[in-house]
């Protein structure tokens, strides 16, 4: 069974940097693109970032690009998002999701990935 478990979200000031990771068991890191999204209260869930398996290509949402980035270590089945730069507009709980599928046209659709993690608190405050 596959499990994701996110760690490292936290409260910080306005301009401040956390860094989240996501550990990834129950099967072969290789085989999966990995994401973030975040959910904000009464928001939709939206993207973040994701990077695609084999070519590790990585995609960010406008909001967030030049600020976040996505890394994975395989070594440690690990996928992480550095934040920095935070702003009050970034709270929300974040999420790490995980895709088994060959090839994944669309990386911002959340319905493009089949598993999951319990979301992490991140709270940016002005």
């Amino acid at each position: 069974q596959v499990q994701l478990v996110e760690a490292g979200g936290g409260e910080v000031q306005a301009g401040g940097s956390l860094r989240l990771s996501c550990v990834v068991s129950g099967d072969t890191f290789t085989q999966f693109s990995m994401a973030w999204f975040r959910q904000a209260p009464e928001k939709e869930r939206e993207f973040v970032s994701a990077i695609l398996r084999l070519t590790n290509t990585k995609y960010y949402a406008d909001s967030v690009s030049g600020r976040f980035t996505i890394s994975r270590e395989y070594t440690k089945n690990t996928v992480s998002l550095q934040m920095d730069n935070l702003k009050p507009e970034d709270t929300a709980v974040y999420y790490c999701a995980a895709s088994d599928t060959y090839f994944l046209p669309r990386p911002s659709d959340d319905y493009m990935y089949n598993f999951w993690g319990q979301g992490t608190q991140v709270t940016v405050s002005s």
